[in-house]
């Protein structure tokens, strides 16, 4: 396949039947599970996207990390970091404050309401992800799934430099 002007294959490979049929499935599921855990989530005031950097923030060496590593390892753009985190230390669940090390970035930290709010939420989304997810695959499936979005996350990564995706 050969690139056109404006970087467009000029010889597309179409998706045969079969292809179009897992495309399409991916796409509905992925929309229908995260719809499902934010769902699950809303009685505790989160949203799948706050409670991933909860997460991220309760696993990084004191529970802390910068704002722009933090955005590029849940691949969101700084503004929409910045955005979401001033809602979460609304709500006393993150502290911002300038890195002591340079002066120059700004570091998240968990609090311990943040903390505590995990703790609560965690069995619910868990169980939400093991439900609607895991449960659904035998053990072979569901390790041919990592392989498979990793690949596309190792793929994508590397058009994104200096990303800490993962």
């Amino acid at each position: 396949m050969t690139e056109s002007a404006g970087g467009r294959p000029s010889e597309v490979r179409w998706l045969d039947k079969e292809q179009q049929r897992s495309w399409r499935a991916f796409v509905v599921g992925t929309t229908l599970l995260f719809a499902q855990l934010d769902e699950d989530l809303k009685p505790f005031g989160l949203g799948t996207g706050e409670y991933e950097i909860l997460v991220r923030l309760s696993e990084s060496e004191g529970r802390q990390m910068r704002m722009a590593q933090l955005a590029d390892a849940m691949c969101h753009s700084r503004s929409r970091i910045t955005h979401t985190i001033k809602r979460m230390e609304e709500r006393g669940l993150v502290q911002r404050q300038e890195a002591a090390d340079d002066g120059r970035g700004v570091i998240a930290r968990l609090t311990p309401a943040g903390q505590d709010l995990l703790a609560e939420a965690a069995p619910t989304h868990v169980s939400g992800v093991r439900r609607h997810l895991v449960d659904l695959c035998d053990n072979e499936d569901f390790t041919a799934l990592g392989r498979v979005m990793n690949s596309v996350t190792d793929t994508l990564a590397a058009d994104h430099p200096g990303s800490d995706i993962r």
